[in-house]
């Protein structure tokens, strides 16, 4: 039962207590050249560092993939580094065009304005999933959204923030778990729940409190 499921969730964020707090210190940004997908210049080497320096102000948003077993759902996850809050998407293929659907529908439930102030620049691996850059970063008529940049495949300190909070999820959903036994209703709920745990590095506050006054309630009730 939803009651039970909840308990449950309470019951593992509580064994997660004191959870070491790991800075990792981003010094490049590379493009994976050898296997990755063909992309076009703007994703290759330097691009971001200088895209950084021009805007020191765009906040990045780290982009990771959490799977179960193999060809059954998997979670798509975007972490709000600042704020420390997770996002988690329940998608039953872990493909590109289910990467492309989310961020279509959530460039459509929010106002464009919004969109572009909530994502202004995504950080993420070279996995498959996110093999088609243009179309996550531009909407159906080829306005830019979003900007899109590649880490080095071999390196995942360089998303460290993303994959640190995943083990939140681990905790409550064990690896080797099938994800398709879950709705996005529980992974909503365990994702409240999450983002509700107060954090040391946040003043004690937890990330839906540090989110909601920088970007309100509304907002956060939309994604």
């Amino acid at each position: 039962s939803a009651d039970n499921y909840q308990y449950i969730i309470l019951f593992r964020l509580k064994q997660v207590t004191l959870i070491t707090e790991i800075i990792f210190q981003i010094q490049s940004y590379i493009v994976h050249s050898s296997n990755n997908p063909p992309v076009d210049a703007i994703y290759l080497l330097g691009i971001f560092e200088k895209y950084r320096k021009e805007h020191p102000n765009a906040a990045v948003r780290q982009l990771d993939s959490v799977e179960g077993i193999k060809g059954s759902a998997v979670l798509l996850t975007i972490h709000f580094v600042e704020q420390r809050l997770q996002l988690a998407f329940l998608h039953k293929r872990n493909d590109s065009q289910s990467v492309i659907d989310i961020f279509n529908r959530l460039y459509l439930e929010l106002r464009a304005d919004v969109f572009l102030e909530l994502f202004p620049v995504l950080l993420v691996d070279d996995g498959s999933e996110f093999s088609n850059p243009s179309a996550i970063e531009q909407d159906a008529q080829g306005n830019f959204r979003t900007k899109l940049f590649y880490c080095n495949s071999s390196a995942p300190y360089q998303k460290g923030s993303c994959e640190n909070n995943h083990e939140l999820i681990r905790r409550i959903i064990p690896q080797g778990t099938d994800l398709g036994q879950y709705t996005q209703e529980q992974i909503d709920l365990m994702m409240s729940h999450i983002n509700s745990y107060s954090r040391k590095k946040l003043g004690n506050k937890s990330p839906y409190e540090v989110f909601e006054f920088q970007y309100g309630r509304k907002i956060y009730a939309t994604i």
